[in-house]
């Protein structure tokens, strides 16, 4: 697990290169819905979200994410699959209205982990498919590191509120992305932190910060999320 840290910790101090024409200091906020459902007692389900993340506190569109996947847990595996897809748009920053698209397909792999009585750990794998307006085909790797600590209990539910931790690294799959553009291996690295509180046993609201990092712009976004389960 400490080679994941240093993993992680290297790739966040990467030094980065290039301007950005984003105000770095200003909060941005992305309010957020998830949500996951199992059918039946048997392996299979749905999960997905819907994101509006803004380049400031509201109205200034970043992105508006809608995206869900079917599920596949097999019996005592302890990891669930996902395939799913994605429709993104994207908005530029300040007073232009102008936007673009882009459709993904993803395949994932989560696994859970407990260290100790309270630390659960979840790790995410995502390889993403992606088709971005004005470009080749692009693919891309993630790695997710979740930690959720409850506080005054020993599991998430009802009533109990948790310290939320992760930290996500993506790698672009190819530079090359069509009439003689590039981009680097590393694309963007998330640290957050937050706090979260179990309104029922299914069902977890989550306010926090998230420092995204790419080669061109490193800014600040309050998170307000809705988990839900059934």
């Amino acid at each position: 697990m400490k080679y994941v840290f240093y993993f992680l910790l290297c790739l966040i101090v990467l030094p980065l290169s290039g301007q950005s024409a984003v105000d770095e200091d200003k909060l941005g906020a992305w309010y957020m819905y998830f949500y996951s459902h199992s059918f039946g007692d048997g392996p299979w389900g749905i999960q997905g979200d819907a994101q509006y993340r803004n380049w400031n506190l509201g109205g200034d569109l970043e992105q508006l994410l809608l995206r869900s996947g079917l599920t596949y847990s097999p019996t005592d595996a302890g990891i669930t699959f996902t395939l799913g897809y994605a429709n993104v748009t994207s908005g530029a920053y300040g007073d232009s209205d102008a936007t673009s698209g882009e459709s993904r397909i993803y395949q994932e792999a989560l696994f859970p982990q407990r260290i100790g009585g309270r630390f659960l750990l979840t790790h995410r794998l995502r390889y993403e498919q992606r088709w971005v307006e004005g470009q080749d085909v692009r693919t891309r790797y993630r790695y997710n590191l979740f930690v959720n600590v409850p506080l005054n209990a020993t599991d998430l539910g009802k009533g109990v509120i948790n310290l939320a931790l992760y930290n996500e690294v993506f790698l672009n799959g190819q530079l090359d992305i069509g009439d003689g553009r590039s981009v680097q291996y590393f694309d963007r690295n998330r640290l957050y932190l937050g706090l979260a509180y179990g309104i029922t046993d299914r069902l977890r609201t989550q306010l926090g910060w998230m420092r995204q990092t790419t080669v061109a712009v490193d800014k600040a976004q309050l998170q307000v999320s809705l988990h839900h389960s059934w």
